[in-house]
């Protein structure tokens, strides 16, 4: 009898699991975000000569169909980069990747139709329930950075693959490559 109870325990924990790490709309608008990196570059072009020291990239948008499925293939096109890497056991995107989400949140801004897919990846240490949780709470870290960037949730789907696809390791420069979210394009 106990043997048959752990087992409904265990069936409804996991379904638990699996329920709440599915991906759902956020029901709040994108709050608005004030750009720090513009007004330190004013300052800066103040005093500097109008160099850029925001480390922030144009990304050309063009209304051309196209212009657009090349500029995401483009490999000098930020558009290009997909992958966002994170610390081990965190799910914060790290200030080196905002550049990269900008850019996407500005081509998804400009092409309303446009959807795309944040893959959740870890590396295969711990768990299959807590990395498919991590996994999901990565993948849901760059949904929330391209919503308050003004990108409506229609256009984003989030899904975890946890450590599903992580490669063998066996040093930490290894683990690290498997800690991502990988930005997809629906149709491509």
């Amino acid at each position: 009898m106990k043997k048959f109870n752990k087992g409904i325990i265990s069936s409804l924990a996991i379904a638990l699991l699996l329920v709440a790490c599915k991906s759902t709309p956020m029901k709040e608008a994108p709050a608005k975000v004030e750009e720090k990196s513009t007004s330190s570059q004013t300052t800066n072009n103040t005093t500097n000569n109008n160099a850029d020291t925001s480390g922030v990239k144009e990304v050309v948008v063009d209304s051309n169909a196209n212009n657009q499925i090349s500029a995401l293939h483009d490999p000098n096109n930020t558009l290009s980069k997909r992958v966002i890497y994170f610390d081990y056991d965190k799910d914060e995107v790290k200030a080196e990747f905002r550049p990269l989400v900008e850019a996407h949140a500005k081509y998804l801004l400009a092409n309303p139709q446009a959807k795309m897919v944040i893959q959740g990846n870890t590396d295969a240490r711990g768990t299959s329930e807590y990395n498919i949780s991590l996994g999901q709470r990565r993948s849901v870290a760059v949904k929330k950075a391209l919503n308050l960037l003004g990108v409506l949730d229609k256009q984003i789907e989030t899904v975890s693959y946890g450590k599903e696809k992580a490669t063998t390791c066996s040093d930490e420069d290894c683990y690290k490559l498997n800690r991502h979210a990988d930005i997809v394009y629906e149709n491509e």
